[in-house]
Protein backbone atom coordinates (compact mmCIF):
# COMPACT_ATOMS: atom_id res chain seq x y z
CA UNK A 1 0.00 0.00 0.00
CA UNK A 2 1.33 3.43 -0.99
CA UNK A 3 1.72 6.10 1.68
CA UNK A 4 2.51 9.81 1.34
CA UNK A 5 5.64 11.14 2.97
CA UNK A 6 3.80 14.16 4.28
CA UNK A 7 0.34 15.59 4.53
CA UNK A 8 -1.16 17.22 1.44
CA UNK A 9 -1.31 20.99 1.98
CA UNK A 10 -4.75 22.59 1.82
CA UNK A 11 -4.82 25.83 -0.18
CA UNK A 12 -7.23 28.72 0.28
CA UNK A 13 -10.79 27.83 -0.71
CA UNK A 14 -12.30 28.92 -4.02
CA UNK A 15 -15.83 29.90 -4.91
CA UNK A 16 -15.60 27.83 -8.09
CA UNK A 17 -12.98 25.47 -9.46
CA UNK A 18 -13.00 24.74 -13.20
CA UNK A 19 -11.00 21.69 -14.26
CA UNK A 20 -9.81 22.07 -17.84
CA UNK A 21 -9.44 25.32 -19.77
CA UNK A 22 -10.73 24.27 -23.16
CA UNK A 23 -13.52 26.11 -24.95
CA UNK A 24 -15.98 25.01 -22.26
CA UNK A 25 -13.74 25.45 -19.22
CA UNK A 26 -12.16 28.77 -20.13
CA UNK A 27 -15.59 30.20 -20.97
CA UNK A 28 -17.00 28.83 -17.70
CA UNK A 29 -14.25 30.47 -15.67
CA UNK A 30 -14.66 33.81 -17.46
CA UNK A 31 -18.44 33.78 -17.00
CA UNK A 32 -18.23 32.85 -13.31
CA UNK A 33 -15.43 35.30 -12.58
CA UNK A 34 -17.16 38.22 -14.30
CA UNK A 35 -20.50 37.61 -12.61
CA UNK A 36 -19.02 37.26 -9.13
CA UNK A 37 -16.65 40.21 -9.48
CA UNK A 38 -19.43 42.53 -10.66
CA UNK A 39 -21.36 41.67 -7.52
CA UNK A 40 -18.46 42.38 -5.21
CA UNK A 41 -17.43 38.81 -4.38
CA UNK A 42 -13.71 38.37 -3.79
CA UNK A 43 -13.58 34.58 -3.46
CA UNK A 44 -11.57 33.31 -6.43
CA UNK A 45 -12.53 31.29 -9.45
CA UNK A 46 -9.64 28.86 -10.03
CA UNK A 47 -8.93 27.43 -13.49
CA UNK A 48 -6.90 24.20 -13.53
CA UNK A 49 -5.03 23.44 -16.77
CA UNK A 50 -2.48 20.71 -17.53
CA UNK A 51 -0.89 22.62 -20.44
CA UNK A 52 0.96 25.91 -20.24
CA UNK A 53 -1.79 27.70 -22.15
CA UNK A 54 -5.56 27.91 -22.26
CA UNK A 55 -7.94 26.84 -25.00
CA UNK A 56 -7.76 23.06 -25.09
CA UNK A 57 -8.75 21.80 -28.53
CA UNK A 58 -9.23 25.39 -29.76
CA UNK A 59 -5.51 26.13 -29.36
CA UNK A 60 -3.83 22.73 -29.04
CA UNK A 61 -5.51 21.02 -32.02
CA UNK A 62 -7.63 23.24 -34.27
CA UNK A 63 -7.81 26.78 -35.63
CA UNK A 64 -11.53 27.14 -36.34
CA UNK A 65 -14.64 27.61 -34.22
CA UNK A 66 -17.59 25.71 -35.68
CA UNK A 67 -21.16 25.92 -34.41
CA UNK A 68 -21.57 29.70 -34.19
CA UNK A 69 -23.83 29.50 -37.26
CA UNK A 70 -26.38 27.07 -38.63
CA UNK A 71 -25.32 25.39 -41.90
CA UNK A 72 -27.29 25.47 -45.14
CA UNK A 73 -28.45 28.19 -47.51
CA UNK A 74 -29.51 30.51 -44.66
CA UNK A 75 -26.98 31.15 -41.91
CA UNK A 76 -28.20 32.00 -38.42
CA UNK A 77 -25.89 32.96 -35.56
CA UNK A 78 -26.92 30.85 -32.56
CA UNK A 79 -24.17 31.40 -29.97
CA UNK A 80 -23.34 34.67 -28.22
CA UNK A 81 -22.14 36.38 -25.05
CA UNK A 82 -18.70 35.47 -23.74
CA UNK A 83 -18.02 33.47 -26.96
CA UNK A 84 -18.43 36.72 -28.92
CA UNK A 85 -15.90 38.38 -26.62
CA UNK A 86 -13.43 35.57 -27.28
CA UNK A 87 -13.64 36.13 -31.04
CA UNK A 88 -13.40 39.89 -30.52
CA UNK A 89 -10.34 39.51 -28.30
CA UNK A 90 -8.41 37.41 -30.83
CA UNK A 91 -9.53 39.69 -33.69
CA UNK A 92 -7.96 42.64 -31.87
CA UNK A 93 -4.65 40.78 -31.96
CA UNK A 94 -4.70 39.34 -35.47
CA UNK A 95 -6.75 38.75 -38.60
CA UNK A 96 -9.70 36.41 -38.14
CA UNK A 97 -11.59 34.82 -41.04
CA UNK A 98 -15.23 33.93 -41.49
CA UNK A 99 -14.87 30.91 -43.74
CA UNK A 100 -17.84 29.25 -45.48
CA UNK A 101 -17.95 25.47 -45.25
CA UNK A 102 -20.31 24.29 -47.95
CA UNK A 103 -19.88 20.55 -47.38
CA UNK A 104 -20.32 20.18 -43.64
CA UNK A 105 -20.83 22.11 -40.44
CA UNK A 106 -21.46 25.59 -41.83
CA UNK A 107 -19.50 28.82 -41.54
CA UNK A 108 -16.34 28.53 -39.46
CA UNK A 109 -14.42 31.27 -37.68
CA UNK A 110 -10.72 30.67 -38.40
CA UNK A 111 -7.95 32.26 -36.31
CA UNK A 112 -4.28 31.89 -35.45
CA UNK A 113 -4.29 29.60 -32.38
CA UNK A 114 -1.15 31.26 -30.99
CA UNK A 115 -3.02 34.54 -30.65
CA UNK A 116 -6.10 32.77 -29.30
CA UNK A 117 -3.98 31.51 -26.41
CA UNK A 118 -3.39 35.12 -25.44
CA UNK A 119 -7.04 36.08 -25.93
CA UNK A 120 -8.29 33.29 -23.65
CA UNK A 121 -5.96 34.14 -20.79
CA UNK A 122 -6.42 37.91 -21.06
CA UNK A 123 -10.18 37.52 -20.77
CA UNK A 124 -9.80 35.11 -17.84
CA UNK A 125 -7.37 37.38 -15.98
CA UNK A 126 -9.59 40.41 -16.60
CA UNK A 127 -12.46 38.45 -15.02
CA UNK A 128 -10.37 37.85 -11.89
CA UNK A 129 -9.78 34.18 -12.65
CA UNK A 130 -6.78 32.55 -10.95
CA UNK A 131 -5.11 30.43 -13.65
CA UNK A 132 -3.06 27.43 -12.58
CA UNK A 133 -1.11 26.16 -15.60
CA UNK A 134 0.95 22.95 -15.65
CA UNK A 135 -1.40 21.53 -13.04
CA UNK A 136 -3.05 18.12 -13.22
CA UNK A 137 -6.31 17.14 -11.61
CA UNK A 138 -5.71 14.08 -9.40
CA UNK A 139 -8.77 13.41 -7.26
CA UNK A 140 -11.87 14.91 -5.66
CA UNK A 141 -12.43 16.09 -2.12
CA UNK A 142 -15.66 14.85 -0.60
CA UNK A 143 -17.47 15.98 2.52
CA UNK A 144 -20.77 14.53 3.74
CA UNK A 145 -21.49 13.07 0.32
CA UNK A 146 -20.81 16.34 -1.51
CA UNK A 147 -17.90 17.15 -3.81
CA UNK A 148 -16.10 19.90 -1.92
CA UNK A 149 -12.96 20.49 -3.97
CA UNK A 150 -10.13 18.81 -5.84
CA UNK A 151 -6.64 17.44 -5.34
CA UNK A 152 -4.10 18.64 -7.89
CA UNK A 153 -0.44 18.00 -8.72
CA UNK A 154 2.16 20.36 -10.16
CA UNK A 155 5.80 21.34 -9.66
CA UNK A 156 5.02 22.28 -6.06
CA UNK A 157 3.71 18.78 -5.38
CA UNK A 158 0.23 17.68 -4.34
CA UNK A 159 -2.32 20.16 -2.98
CA UNK A 160 -5.97 20.18 -2.01
CA UNK A 161 -8.19 23.09 -3.05
CA UNK A 162 -11.61 23.32 -1.37
CA UNK A 163 -14.44 24.86 -3.40
CA UNK A 164 -18.16 25.47 -3.19
CA UNK A 165 -18.69 24.15 -6.74
CA UNK A 166 -16.54 22.18 -9.17
CA UNK A 167 -17.02 22.42 -12.94
CA UNK A 168 -15.79 19.36 -14.83
CA UNK A 169 -14.67 20.74 -18.19
CA UNK A 170 -11.90 18.18 -18.61
CA UNK A 171 -13.43 16.84 -21.82
CA UNK A 172 -12.97 13.30 -20.57
CA UNK A 173 -15.18 13.67 -17.46
CA UNK A 174 -12.10 13.03 -15.32
CA UNK A 175 -13.59 14.66 -12.24
CA UNK A 176 -16.87 12.79 -12.61
CA UNK A 177 -15.06 9.50 -13.09
CA UNK A 178 -13.05 9.99 -9.88
CA UNK A 179 -16.24 10.99 -8.06
CA UNK A 180 -18.02 7.80 -9.07
CA UNK A 181 -20.51 9.53 -11.37
CA UNK A 182 -22.03 7.07 -13.88
CA UNK A 183 -20.91 7.53 -17.48
CA UNK A 184 -20.82 5.82 -20.85
CA UNK A 185 -17.38 5.40 -22.38
CA UNK A 186 -17.14 5.80 -26.15
CA UNK A 187 -17.16 2.30 -27.62
CA UNK A 188 -19.09 0.71 -24.76
CA UNK A 189 -22.39 0.73 -26.69
CA UNK A 190 -21.63 2.26 -30.10
CA UNK A 191 -18.26 2.67 -31.85
CA UNK A 192 -16.51 5.81 -30.64
CA UNK A 193 -15.53 8.69 -32.88
CA UNK A 194 -12.09 8.52 -34.44
CA UNK A 195 -9.15 10.72 -33.41
CA UNK A 196 -7.26 13.17 -35.66
CA UNK A 197 -3.74 14.56 -35.68
CA UNK A 198 -3.95 17.97 -37.30
CA UNK A 199 -1.00 19.70 -38.94
CA UNK A 200 -0.18 22.96 -40.66
CA UNK A 201 1.71 23.32 -43.93
CA UNK A 202 3.86 26.28 -44.97
CA UNK A 203 5.21 27.26 -48.39
CA UNK A 204 1.87 26.58 -50.07
CA UNK A 205 1.10 28.38 -53.33
CA UNK A 206 -2.24 29.62 -52.00
CA UNK A 207 -3.57 30.85 -55.34
CA UNK A 208 -3.08 27.53 -57.10
CA UNK A 209 -4.15 25.51 -54.05
CA UNK A 210 -7.42 27.41 -53.65
CA UNK A 211 -8.14 27.14 -57.37
CA UNK A 212 -8.08 23.33 -57.14
CA UNK A 213 -11.61 22.24 -56.13
CA UNK A 214 -12.10 20.19 -53.00
CA UNK A 215 -14.05 17.62 -55.03
CA UNK A 216 -11.02 17.14 -57.27
CA UNK A 217 -8.77 16.69 -54.23
CA UNK A 218 -11.12 14.04 -52.85
CA UNK A 219 -10.99 12.16 -56.16
CA UNK A 220 -7.18 12.34 -56.16
CA UNK A 221 -7.20 11.01 -52.60
CA UNK A 222 -9.35 8.03 -53.58
CA UNK A 223 -7.16 7.30 -56.59
CA UNK A 224 -3.98 7.58 -54.54
CA UNK A 225 -5.28 5.17 -51.90
CA UNK A 226 -6.51 2.72 -54.53
CA UNK A 227 -3.08 2.72 -56.21
CA UNK A 228 -1.54 1.22 -53.09
CA UNK A 229 1.24 3.82 -53.06
CA UNK A 230 -0.31 5.89 -50.26
CA UNK A 231 -1.78 4.88 -46.90
CA UNK A 232 -4.73 7.25 -46.45
CA UNK A 233 -7.27 5.96 -43.90
CA UNK A 234 -9.55 8.93 -44.52
CA UNK A 235 -10.40 9.70 -48.15
CA UNK A 236 -12.22 13.04 -47.86
CA UNK A 237 -10.42 15.13 -45.28
CA UNK A 238 -10.28 18.90 -45.45
CA UNK A 239 -7.58 21.52 -45.85
CA UNK A 240 -8.20 25.24 -45.50
CA UNK A 241 -6.70 28.71 -45.52
CA UNK A 242 -5.40 30.35 -42.36
CA UNK A 243 -4.77 34.00 -41.40
CA UNK A 244 -1.13 33.47 -42.42
CA UNK A 245 -0.44 33.72 -46.15
CA UNK A 246 0.88 30.47 -47.70
CA UNK A 247 0.02 28.45 -44.58
CA UNK A 248 -2.78 25.88 -44.77
CA UNK A 249 -4.34 23.79 -41.98
CA UNK A 250 -5.62 20.23 -42.25
CA UNK A 251 -8.18 17.88 -40.75
CA UNK A 252 -7.19 14.70 -42.57
CA UNK A 253 -5.77 11.88 -40.46
CA UNK A 254 -7.93 9.21 -38.80
CA UNK A 255 -7.17 6.94 -35.84
CA UNK A 256 -9.92 4.41 -35.11
CA UNK A 257 -10.74 2.15 -32.16
CA UNK A 258 -8.81 4.20 -29.60
CA UNK A 259 -9.91 4.54 -25.99
CA UNK A 260 -8.40 7.94 -25.25
CA UNK A 261 -8.87 7.39 -21.49
CA UNK A 262 -6.29 4.58 -21.70
CA UNK A 263 -2.79 6.12 -21.49
CA UNK A 264 -1.16 3.36 -23.53
CA UNK A 265 -3.70 3.58 -26.34
CA UNK A 266 -3.55 7.37 -26.32
CA UNK A 267 0.26 7.33 -26.51
CA UNK A 268 0.18 4.88 -29.43
CA UNK A 269 -2.36 7.06 -31.22
CA UNK A 270 -0.13 10.13 -30.85
CA UNK A 271 2.79 8.41 -32.59
CA UNK A 272 0.59 6.79 -35.26
CA UNK A 273 -1.13 10.10 -35.95
CA UNK A 274 2.11 11.90 -36.69
CA UNK A 275 3.17 9.08 -39.02
CA UNK A 276 -0.14 9.40 -40.86
CA UNK A 277 0.37 13.15 -41.14
CA UNK A 278 3.65 12.58 -42.98
CA UNK A 279 1.83 10.34 -45.45
CA UNK A 280 -0.83 12.96 -46.12
CA UNK A 281 1.88 15.58 -46.59
CA UNK A 282 3.53 13.30 -49.17
CA UNK A 283 0.22 12.87 -50.96
CA UNK A 284 -0.36 16.62 -51.11
CA UNK A 285 3.18 17.40 -52.28
CA UNK A 286 3.06 14.71 -54.97
CA UNK A 287 -0.42 15.12 -56.38
CA UNK A 288 -2.17 18.38 -55.46
CA UNK A 289 -1.36 21.66 -57.26
CA UNK A 290 0.12 24.35 -55.05
CA UNK A 291 1.61 21.96 -52.50
CA UNK A 292 4.78 20.96 -54.35
CA UNK A 293 7.03 22.86 -51.92
CA UNK A 294 4.82 22.60 -48.84
CA UNK A 295 6.21 21.24 -45.60
CA UNK A 296 4.73 20.53 -42.20
CA UNK A 297 5.61 23.34 -39.79
CA UNK A 298 3.45 22.30 -36.83
CA UNK A 299 1.63 19.28 -35.47
CA UNK A 300 -1.18 19.74 -33.00
CA UNK A 301 0.10 19.90 -29.41
CA UNK A 302 -2.06 16.88 -28.61
CA UNK A 303 -4.06 14.54 -30.78
CA UNK A 304 -7.63 15.66 -31.44
CA UNK A 305 -10.03 13.57 -29.36
CA UNK A 306 -13.72 13.78 -30.22
CA UNK A 307 -15.34 11.47 -27.70
CA UNK A 308 -14.45 9.59 -24.53
CA UNK A 309 -16.64 9.58 -21.40
CA UNK A 310 -20.16 11.03 -21.53
CA UNK A 311 -21.84 11.34 -18.15
CA UNK A 312 -25.36 10.19 -17.40
CA UNK A 313 -27.13 13.38 -16.43
CA UNK A 314 -30.56 14.39 -15.27
CA UNK A 315 -31.46 14.47 -18.98
CA UNK A 316 -29.75 12.66 -21.85
CA UNK A 317 -29.91 14.35 -25.24
CA UNK A 318 -30.72 11.92 -28.09
CA UNK A 319 -30.45 11.65 -31.86
CA UNK A 320 -34.20 12.19 -32.13
CA UNK A 321 -33.92 15.36 -30.04
CA UNK A 322 -31.27 16.76 -32.38
CA UNK A 323 -32.88 15.87 -35.71
CA UNK A 324 -36.33 17.02 -34.57
CA UNK A 325 -34.90 20.33 -33.27
CA UNK A 326 -36.34 19.63 -29.80
CA UNK A 327 -37.10 22.49 -27.41
CA UNK A 328 -36.70 22.34 -23.63
CA UNK A 329 -37.90 24.63 -20.82
CA UNK A 330 -34.43 24.62 -19.25
CA UNK A 331 -32.58 25.67 -22.44
CA UNK A 332 -29.13 27.18 -21.83
CA UNK A 333 -27.78 27.19 -25.40
CA UNK A 334 -28.56 26.28 -29.00
CA UNK A 335 -27.03 23.98 -31.61
CA UNK A 336 -27.71 23.89 -35.34
CA UNK A 337 -24.69 21.76 -36.24
CA UNK A 338 -25.36 18.43 -37.97
CA UNK A 339 -24.61 15.03 -36.50
CA UNK A 340 -21.03 14.63 -37.73
CA UNK A 341 -19.94 11.02 -37.33
CA UNK A 342 -16.21 10.48 -37.84
CA UNK A 343 -16.53 6.71 -37.95
CA UNK A 344 -13.81 4.16 -38.67
CA UNK A 345 -14.46 4.11 -42.43
CA UNK A 346 -13.01 6.25 -45.20
CA UNK A 347 -15.68 8.97 -45.08
CA UNK A 348 -17.69 11.04 -42.59
CA UNK A 349 -21.46 10.65 -42.16
CA UNK A 350 -23.60 13.80 -41.85
CA UNK A 351 -27.22 14.00 -40.63
CA UNK A 352 -28.80 17.46 -40.69
CA UNK A 353 -31.44 19.26 -38.70
CA UNK A 354 -34.25 20.91 -40.68
CA UNK A 355 -33.02 23.98 -42.56
CA UNK A 356 -32.25 26.85 -40.19
CA UNK A 357 -33.46 24.99 -37.10
CA UNK A 358 -31.69 24.41 -33.79
CA UNK A 359 -31.93 21.96 -30.92
CA UNK A 360 -32.02 23.32 -27.39
CA UNK A 361 -29.27 22.24 -24.99
CA UNK A 362 -31.05 21.53 -21.70
CA UNK A 363 -29.43 22.54 -18.43
CA UNK A 364 -30.24 19.09 -17.04
CA UNK A 365 -27.70 17.59 -19.49
CA UNK A 366 -24.99 19.42 -17.51
CA UNK A 367 -26.07 18.04 -14.13
CA UNK A 368 -24.78 14.52 -13.36
CA UNK A 369 -27.23 12.07 -11.82
CA UNK A 370 -24.95 11.80 -8.81
CA UNK A 371 -22.18 13.99 -7.43
CA UNK A 372 -23.66 16.89 -5.52
CA UNK A 373 -21.61 20.05 -6.05
CA UNK A 374 -20.58 19.01 -9.58
CA UNK A 375 -21.56 20.41 -12.96
CA UNK A 376 -20.16 19.43 -16.36
CA UNK A 377 -19.52 21.46 -19.51
CA UNK A 378 -18.19 20.56 -22.94
CA UNK A 379 -17.96 17.22 -24.65
CA UNK A 380 -18.48 15.16 -21.49
CA UNK A 381 -22.10 16.39 -21.18
CA UNK A 382 -25.00 13.93 -21.04
CA UNK A 383 -25.88 12.72 -24.53
CA UNK A 384 -26.03 9.62 -26.68
CA UNK A 385 -23.29 8.97 -29.22
CA UNK A 386 -25.28 10.53 -32.09
CA UNK A 387 -26.50 13.62 -30.21
CA UNK A 388 -22.98 14.18 -28.93
CA UNK A 389 -21.69 14.15 -32.54
CA UNK A 390 -23.72 17.32 -33.14
CA UNK A 391 -23.51 19.27 -29.88
CA UNK A 392 -19.77 18.74 -29.25
CA UNK A 393 -18.85 21.59 -31.65
CA UNK A 394 -16.60 24.18 -30.00
CA UNK A 395 -19.15 27.00 -30.09
CA UNK A 396 -21.64 24.76 -28.29
CA UNK A 397 -18.95 23.82 -25.75
CA UNK A 398 -18.50 27.55 -25.17
CA UNK A 399 -22.26 27.99 -24.73
CA UNK A 400 -22.33 25.12 -22.23
CA UNK A 401 -19.32 26.58 -20.44
CA UNK A 402 -20.96 29.99 -20.18
CA UNK A 403 -24.04 28.38 -18.61
CA UNK A 404 -22.04 26.11 -16.31
CA UNK A 405 -19.84 28.94 -15.06
CA UNK A 406 -22.79 31.20 -14.39
CA UNK A 407 -24.70 28.35 -12.72
CA UNK A 408 -21.68 27.62 -10.51
CA UNK A 409 -21.54 31.28 -9.46
CA UNK A 410 -25.26 31.28 -8.67
CA UNK A 411 -24.83 28.07 -6.69
CA UNK A 412 -22.05 29.64 -4.65
CA UNK A 413 -24.00 32.81 -3.90
CA UNK A 414 -27.25 31.02 -3.02
CA UNK A 415 -25.55 28.14 -1.13
CA UNK A 416 -27.21 25.59 -3.41
CA UNK A 417 -26.06 22.68 -5.52
CA UNK A 418 -26.03 23.35 -9.27
CA UNK A 419 -29.08 21.14 -9.70
CA UNK A 420 -31.05 23.24 -7.21
CA UNK A 421 -30.68 26.73 -8.65
CA UNK A 422 -33.60 28.58 -10.22
CA UNK A 423 -33.50 27.91 -13.96
CA UNK A 424 -35.36 31.14 -14.76
CA UNK A 425 -32.74 33.17 -12.90
CA UNK A 426 -30.00 31.34 -14.79
CA UNK A 427 -31.68 32.03 -18.13
CA UNK A 428 -32.21 35.69 -17.25
CA UNK A 429 -28.55 36.13 -16.37
CA UNK A 430 -27.48 34.25 -19.51
CA UNK A 431 -29.53 36.56 -21.70
CA UNK A 432 -28.01 39.54 -19.90
CA UNK A 433 -24.56 38.16 -20.86
CA UNK A 434 -25.63 37.97 -24.51
CA UNK A 435 -26.37 34.25 -24.73
CA UNK A 436 -28.76 33.15 -27.48
CA UNK A 437 -31.58 30.98 -26.10
CA UNK A 438 -34.16 31.25 -28.89
CA UNK A 439 -33.66 30.30 -32.54
CA UNK A 440 -33.18 33.61 -34.37
CA UNK A 441 -35.13 34.67 -37.45
CA UNK A 442 -33.85 34.67 -40.98
CA UNK A 443 -30.28 35.90 -41.31
CA UNK A 444 -28.02 36.63 -44.26
CA UNK A 445 -27.53 34.17 -47.08
CA UNK A 446 -24.10 32.58 -47.22
CA UNK A 447 -23.84 33.30 -50.92
CA UNK A 448 -23.84 37.07 -50.49
CA UNK A 449 -22.79 37.58 -46.87
CA UNK A 450 -19.37 35.98 -46.72
CA UNK A 451 -16.27 35.75 -48.88
CA UNK A 452 -13.71 33.01 -48.50
CA UNK A 453 -11.16 35.26 -46.87
CA UNK A 454 -13.24 38.01 -45.30
CA UNK A 455 -11.57 39.18 -42.12
CA UNK A 456 -13.51 40.33 -39.08
CA UNK A 457 -12.51 43.08 -36.72
CA UNK A 458 -15.27 43.29 -34.11
CA UNK A 459 -18.21 41.11 -33.09
CA UNK A 460 -21.57 41.76 -34.69
CA UNK A 461 -24.69 42.73 -32.89
CA UNK A 462 -25.08 39.21 -31.46
CA UNK A 463 -28.05 38.67 -33.74
CA UNK A 464 -26.16 38.38 -37.01
CA UNK A 465 -22.77 37.75 -38.52
CA UNK A 466 -19.59 39.33 -37.27
CA UNK A 467 -18.80 42.50 -39.17
CA UNK A 468 -16.32 42.16 -42.00
CA UNK A 469 -13.61 44.51 -43.23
Amino acid sequence: MLTFTKQIPVLNPAAVIVVGSGSAGATAAIAAGRWLRRRGHTEPVVLIERHGFAGGTSTAVLDTFYGFYTPGSVSKKVVGGVPDDVVHAVAELDRVIERPNTFGAGTGITYNPEFLKIAWERLALAAGVRISYHTMFVDVLEENGRISGVVVANKAGLAAIPAAVVVDASGDADVCARAGVPFERAGDIEPGQTLTTTFRLANVDSVRARAFPRSAMVEKMKEAAASGRYELPRREGSIHITPIESVMATIMTRLADVDATDPEQLSAAETAGRSQALEYERFLRDLIPGYENARIVAFCAQIGVRETRRVYGQYRLTRQDVLSAAKFPDVIGLCGAPIEDHHAGHTTRWSYLPEGETVDIPYRALIPRTGEGLIVAGRCFSATHDAHASVRSMAQCMAMGQAAGLAAALSFVHHLSPGEINIHELQTELRAMGAVLETPGKDKSLSNAITADASIAVPGDRAGHYHQN
